[in-house]
């Protein structure tokens, strides 16, 4: 029998200028903690791992943490930050009906734009990793359930 809940994460990096990023995902064990699978799931001795999103997939719940910076950075794909999220046309059924991983990718780089203005664990992670934190702040900064998608 497998979970009806998958933990998520998506590891970001800076490589050649560019914002990068990768996935890895497993299901919750029965009564394991979410943030405890994440973070194993991540490799994070330091930086930060953090609770983005969560999305009803294939009848399961997916949770989405974001984790920088990514320890082992391979096989990773660009993301562009300026990418046009998927939104629900339906205002009572709020998924979306295709969300690939990119899109929650920016979707989370996004949230944590947002998140190191306005919260200082996130804010004080960022001056670790100038670089990987200035390509995330070329995201256009918006909470979870932002109604107005960015130009």
């Amino acid at each position: 029998m497998t979970s009806s809940t998958v933990v998520e994460t998506v590891l970001f990096s800076a490589l050649d200028g560019r914002l990068r990023f990768r996935t890895r995902r497993a299901d919750l064990p029965h009564g394991a903690h979410p943030d405890a699978l994440a973070r194993s799931l991540t490799g994070l001795a330091a930086g930060l791992l953090h609770s983005t999103s969560w999305r009803f997939e294939g009848g399961r719940v997916i949770l989405t943490y974001a984790a920088l910076p990514d320890p082992d950075p391979v096989h990773t794909l660009p993301l562009d930050p300026s990418r046009p999220l998927p939104y629900a046309a339906d205002p009572l059924a709020p998924a979306s009906a295709v969300v690939d991983l990119a899109d929650v990718a920016a979707h989370a780089c996004r949230h944590l734009a947002y998140l190191r203005q306005t919260d200082p664990v996130v804010a004080l992670a960022a001056l670790d990793d100038p670089q990987l934190w200035d390509l995330v702040a070329d995201s256009t900064p918006a909470m979870g359930g932002l109604l107005v998608q960015p130009a």
